[in-house]
């Protein structure tokens, strides 16, 4: 038995698809009370058994494990919002650790899902690799934080003998995001972006990264982390082509670090009035004007994987929101 917390997410959702398309073995999906079963796996719910568990309910969680020999922990509480930090820290770093110490008592083998936001940065003109590691106490970002913490108790977790797995994927995109999460950036170019910034990041395909993510749970590897990144774009080149593949004009207003930072000021001033989430915060802003390159080498060679071109995926997402 195979259990996925976190299945109603965009990854989660993903991987369970990946699973019950190529797996032989029974698939158990955890979800809230209150969340619904995605549309993308509407058509496969005879093969999935669906368990209301809550991460910070151990009593509800240890229900969920019986039987099970694999856990692929993709649950995470991810906001923006200020008044969230403090509780979102504390929900997924807790619900991380009742998930190990469930696993380590029962013998699962778990893949944790990190975040390259754990990872940290590299030093200027270098690739960030899986030894680079967040400067928790410089960092305000509390996304960040909680998957740094949650990553810790991990790692814990390994040196008291848990069988376990790290990956930690960059900007994760897909058609399946629909205009939520990463897909926001598409249907905000097809809505007539005007600026661009001077960043770079990580981008790769939710395919490749539950594909990654089970030719890792079914290897021998114990006690890694592993980045998941197919390519490093420039946010200018990105929005282009997203633009290119909806058949408009590309953003040509270059946004400079200091308009970004009135930009973020504007949004939470803004969303202090109306109550709702700002159209970017602090770290968003900050972020679009850095450099971050990752380095893919290690999880191509760990299973001899070959990523997905980020402009085929572009062309699927673009067509599949026209």
């Amino acid at each position: 038995m195979i259990l996925i917390t976190g299945a109603t997410g965009f990854l989660g959702a993903e991987l369970a698809k990946l699973l019950v398309t190529t797996n032989s073995q029974r698939i158990r999906c955890t979800k809230r009370a209150s969340s619904a079963i995605p549309k993308l796996l509407l058509p496969y719910q005879q093969s999935i058994e669906w368990v209301d568990a809550d991460m910070m309910d151990i009593f509800a969680l240890a229900d969920a494990l019986d039987g099970v020999t694999q856990v692929y922990h993709c649950a995470a509480w991810v906001s923006l919002k200020q008044a969230d930090k403090k509780p979102m820290i504390n929900t997924n770093v807790t619900g991380t650790a009742n998930l190990v110490n469930l696993c380590n008592v029962r013998g699962i083998r778990m893949v944790h899902v990190s975040s390259v936001a754990a990872v940290g940065t590299a030093k200027p003109g270098e690739f960030i690799t899986e030894n680079h590691h967040l400067e928790q106490s410089a960092e305000n970002d509390g996304y960040a934080i909680s998957k740094l913490e949650s990553e810790m108790e991990v790692w814990r977790g390994i040196a008291e003998g848990l069988d376990a797995v790290i990956v930690n994927p960059s900007l994760i995109i897909g058609a399946s995001a629909g205009t939520q999460g990463s897909g926001a950036l598409f249907n905000t170019v097809r809505k007539g972006l005007k600026f661009y910034t001077s960043g770079t990041i990580g981008f790769v395909d939710v395919e490749d990264v539950a594909k990654c993510m089970v030719g890792l749970m079914n290897s021998d590897i114990t006690a890694e982390r592993y980045i998941i990144s197919a390519e490093n774009r420039d946010y200018k080149g990105m929005v282009t082509e997203i633009a290119k593949g909806f058949g408009i004009k590309p953003p040509v207003i270059y946004a400079k670090p200091w308009m970004m930072e009135l930009a973020w000021r504007v949004a939470a001033v803004g969303a202090v009035v109306t109550g709702g989430v700002p159209a970017i915060d602090k770290t968003s802003a900050q972020t679009a004007s850095l450099t971050r390159e990752f380095d893919n080498s290690k999880i191509k060679k760990a299973i001899g994987f070959e990523f997905k071109s980020i402009s085929r995926t572009i062309g699927e997402i673009c067509e599949a929101l026209k």
